[in-house]
């Protein structure tokens, strides 16, 4: 299968340089961008569409929307059927689906990345790919050149929504980490301590994806074998933001996001407040 990657980015480099040895075909705007991965062995299109013609999977990574519609207007008319247009930009979720009903013969997949570039770098990426399943079995192989974890989470639109669920937690998490560090400096703790602590613990237990145990979010079953495990977690849970949210009272420090934690963590975890430990 002959790969072509269109944008080549903090995370498009990096992809792509894990792509060079199957005879990469690459474009962007910016020449300096081009050159090392054509210094790697990768050979450079004189536009979108030479590339897409020239290639049965195009990988785009660019910036949004409107660049991933720019790509897919030059591709999608120069690609051949059967062919895939792949998009990682993190994008609407109706866009993909949009330009999938649009794309005559070639299949469109949204297969947003999650890992950073990072990642990217390492080849270790988690690819969350929305599309046929004609489509994922063609572009399952290439994109394990820089990802790790490559999963079909549904037809086209799916990835996205996928890419978008998971960064909410991403970044209500950084909001989260706002709150414990004004409580930290209150409290006279060195924020990079505290920093060092939450990494080295996250490393081992998974953080907040340790428990995303459920198929469902639908209320547990009183014999759900997982009630047993989740109650544990509601009951430290509840006791730890409890003594935090009378700390932060203590000293003055505004905590709305762990007020509405300790409010919703029974129900966020499939149980009702009543619910106890054992």
């Amino acid at each position: 299968m002959r790969v072509g990657f269109v944008g080549l980015g903090q995370m498009g480099a990096p992809m792509a340089q894990h792509l060079v040895e199957r005879g990469l075909v690459v474009y962007d705007t910016r020449p300096e961008a081009v050159a090392p991965l054509v210094a790697a062995g990768a050979r450079s299109a004189a536009g979108i569409a030479e590339l897409a013609a020239a290639c049965d999977l195009v990988s785009v990574m660019v910036r949004d929307d409107a660049q991933v519609a720019e790509v897919a207007a030059e591709a999608l008319p120069a690609m051949r059927p059967g062919g895939v247009l792949a998009i990682h930009s993190t994008i609407r979720a109706r866009t993909a689906a949009e330009l999938a009903a649009r794309s005559g013969a070639v299949h469109v997949v949204d297969a947003p990345v999650s890992g950073g570039f990072m990642g990217a770098a390492d080849g270790a990426l988690a690819v969350m790919v929305g599309g046929t399943a004609e489509a994922f079995a063609a572009c399952r192989e290439p994109f394990g050149a820089w990802a790790d974890l490559v999963l079909h989470v549904g037809p086209v639109g799916s990835g996205t929504r996928a890419k978008l669920a998971r960064n909410l937690l991403h970044f209500t998490a950084f909001t989260a980490a706002a709150e414990a560090q004004r409580l930290a400096e209150a409290s006279g703790v060195p924020l990079r301590d505290l920093a060092r602590v939450v990494r080295h613990t996250d490393a081992i237990t998974g953080g907040a994806g340790s428990i995303m145990l459920r198929p469902t979010t639908a209320p547990l079953a009183d014999d759900d074998p997982l009630r047993p495990i989740l109650d544990h977690v509601r009951a430290l849970g509840e006791k730890d933001l409890a003594f935090a949210l009378e700390l932060a009272d203590e000293l003055g420090v505004d905590t709305p996001l762990a007020r509405l934690a300790l409010a919703r963590l029974a129900a966020g975890l499939g149980l009702t407040p009543e619910d106890h430990d054992g």
